[in-house]
Parts: structure tokens; C-alpha cells; sequence
């Protein structure tokens, strides 16, 4: 079945329809990640977003029951060079096509994804329309114009979870799988805000010896501090941070009296919080290999990024320094409080997919409750 991706400053590419029919839009970005495309695609930050997989074959591994990173698929579209049907994986039980449709995500394949990559890199992310019933290119342009900007869009108080739950799960081991981590073994209580949170997130809390509570987006700060948490973590999350006013006025009544730990848009809404002030990227950083340096110790980390906005440092530079700096765009991948036990990351530390440099970062949060412990 044809299938038409039509990007809203009248870029056309044409090709073949996989995972589900329809039609579908979102801001459309590219990932750089050679594997992992399941935690891709059950990644809530990718909420309103349609991803463009750069690595040129994605579907010979299938799709298994561990690998997910949240409990549905909240990306809007999916666009491969070669989709491989025939998959082979030890855990596999469906293949990526079966696994789209069951999902109602629309994917296009036999596009070429590296001149889209380029066209986006000197463009800019911009929003499109993926179509296997409307194929007139003037039209499909029409539409992808009318697409609201992600700019402004609070998206993240859409994936939050509706009520507090406990999460008990760590990380995953080849002979155990996920194991449930014995309460009595979690010294510190952590208070999580689902802004959009993965799961492997949870579980190198857990794993690190917290015991995890996560709450909604909006649930209030006095109800968390009732429950004397040892700290704070804010999780990842999809859209600008700006418009989420109700969560950053929260995330200020916690300064000065807790821990906190940021992650990608936990980030940016304490960046916020603390009185600085965010900016929109030309296409953002996605994927699982980009390079970061720690600024206090000079190491480079290899690591799994997600987003498009960044906290400009600048603003803060009363408050918060440069704690680790991209090296690809020199845009700040993480801060820190020049007086009070707050910090956070840009990137993904628990990389899922990638690489495991930055997983020292949740022993520093350990470590940050430990001190200031009551």
C-alpha cells in the first residue's frame, strides 16, 4: 500500500505503508539510535511527535513483552528506510508491523530517511502529515500547515498517571528478568513526578536503594513534603515546559527544603522553577550516542538523549551553574544549585536504549539524600 509523508514547508516523500492505515501528524524529528526502536516508540516524551529512525533497517529484532517503556505507544507516526518483516530475537512474540497496528500507529517505509534527516537538520524539526488515504501532495501540505506548533503545547499533563502507586520493580537481570525489590532493602523514600516517566527510570531508582512513590503531574507539593520524602525526582516528559505553570509554582515549594533530581523536561521545568528560562532547539537531540562532558571531572559520557527545548544557563548564572555540556551543539546537558542539593541532567541517564555512562548520576542523587537526610 502507498503511503505520502508531507512535511508543512512542501517537502514530499512517497512511500510504502506499514503498521497501521489512516492518516496521521506531529512535529516530525530523527533519532540516531542504531538499536532500541521498542523503547522508542513507548517513550511518552515522543507524545505529538512522529520519529524518523536514521539507522536504515529497524524491525529485525521484533518486538518482545520486557522492552517497553511505558504501557501504550504515544508517538504519532513512524518512518524507517527498510522495514524488515522477517524478525529473529531470542524474546521476540510479534513483529514491529503486527505491533504498530495493534496500536494504531501509522508508519511509512522506503522513504529516504538520510535526505529527510538533512532536510530536517538544515530546516529545522517541523510538523507533517503521514497519509495512506490522501495522496495529493497540496492538500497533505495544507494539512501539515495547520498543525498546531509544538511550542506552547503542554503535553505532559496528558501522559501523567491518574493516581500515586508504589514501584517496587528493579533493574533487569539475564537469569531473573525484572525482579520486585524487597521494601526493607530501599532506604530512601523518593516522591516521582510522572511527567511522562519510563520505567527504566523507576527501576534505577529502585535499583540505587529508593523507595519509589510516583505521583500525577499536578499532585501538590504539600501532599509530597506530608509524606517526608528524602527527595524529589522529575521525571521526563514530552512537550515545552513553559505553559506548565501549575507544575513549576509546585516544583518551587519544594527548593530549599528537599533534594530534587531532574531528568530532560524534570530539567527544564526546575530550570524554570528556579527563575531561568528555556529555548526552543532547531531540531533537538534524539538518539543514543551523543556526547556529553561532566564539567566538574572533565569525563565524557556517551549518552541516550530526548528533547527538544533546552534551559538557557545564562539565566541562572545567580543561582545555578554548567554542570555537563553537549558536545555536538554545546547546549547544557545538566546544572546545579550553587548552594542547595538540586541538580539535574538533560539526557537520560538510565538509557534505555544506550549506553550506561551516566548511571552514576542516580548514585549521586543517593548520595545528595544521604547527606542531607533528616
Amino acid at each position: 500500500m502507498k503511503a505520502v509523508l508531507a512535511l508543512a514547508d512542501g517537502r514530499i516523500f512517497k512511500g510504502k505503508a506499514f503498521g497501521a492505515t489512516g492518516e496521521t501528524s506531529g512535529e516530525v524529528v530523527f533519532n540516531t539510535a542504531m538499536s532500541g526502536y521498542q523503547e522508542v516508540l513507548t517513550d511518552p516524551s515522543y507524545k505529538g511527535q512522529m520519529v524518523t529512525m536514521t539507522y536504515t533497517q529497524i524491525g529485525n529484532t521484533g518486538i518482545n513483552p520486557e522492552d517497553i517503556e511505558s504501557n501504550q505507544l504515544y508517538l504519532s507516526g513512524f518512518i524507517v528506510r527498510e522495514y524488515l518483516d522477517c524478525y529473529s530475537n531470542y524474546r521476540a512474540t510479534m513483529s514491529l508491523d503486527a505491533y504498530l497496528k495493534e496500536n494504531g500507529v501509522v508508519g511509512i517505509q522506503g522513504i529516504d530517511t538520510r535526505a529527510l534527516t538533512r532536510h530536517l537538520r538544515d530546516k529545522g524539526a517541523q510538523n507533517g502529515i503521514i497519509s495512506t488515504i490522501d495522496f495529493d501532495p497540496e492538500s497533505l501540505v495544507k494539512k501539515a500547515r495547520a498543525i498546531p506548533s509544538m511550542s506552547g503545547l503542554d503535553l505532559a499533563t496528558g501522559v501523567t498517571c491518574s493516581a500515586p502507586y508504589h514501584w517496587t520493580q528493579g533493574l533487569w537481570d539475564l537469569q531473573t528478568g525484572y525482579p520486585n525489590v524487597d521494601k526493607r532493602d530501599l532506604k530512601y523514600k523518593v516522591v516521582a513526578y510522572d511527567f511522562g516517566i519510563k520505567l527504566n527510570i523507576l527501576r534505577c531508582l529502585v535499583s540505587a536503594g529508593c523507595d519509589v512513590t510516583v505521583v500525577p503531574a499536578t499532585f501538590p507539593a504539600e501532599s509530597a513534603l506530608a509524606m517526608n520524602p528524602d527527595g524529589i525526582f522529575l521525571s521526563n516528559g514530552p512537550g515545552d515546559p513553559e505553559p506548565m505553570k501549575e507544575v513549576i509554582e509546585n516544583i518551587k515549594k519544594f527548593v530549599g527544603k528537599k533534594p530534587i533530581f531532574g531528568i530532560c523536561l524534570g530539567h527544564q521545568l526546575l530550570g524554570l522553577a528556579l527563575g531561568g528560562r528555556t529555548i526552543k532547539l532547531k531540531f533537538g537531540n534524539h538518539g543514543s550516542n551523543l556526547p556529553v562532558m561532566d564539567i566538574a571531572t572533565k569525563k565524557v559520557e556517551i549518552t541516550a538523549q530526548n528533547h527538544g527545548f533546552s534551559v538557557d544557563i545564562l539565566s541562572l548564572s545567580n543561582v545555578a551553574g554548567l554542570a555537563h555540556e553537549n558536545l555536538n551543539d554545546q547546549t547544557v546537558e545538566g546544572m546545579a544549585h550553587k548552594t542547595l542539593p538540586i541538580f539535574s541532567v538533560q539526557h537520560h541517564p538510565e538509557a534505555s536504549p544506550g549506553p550506561h555512562d551516566s548511571h552514576y548520576l542516580f548514585n549521586r542523587f543517593v548520595e545528595m539524600m544521604e547527606k542531607h537526610k533528616a
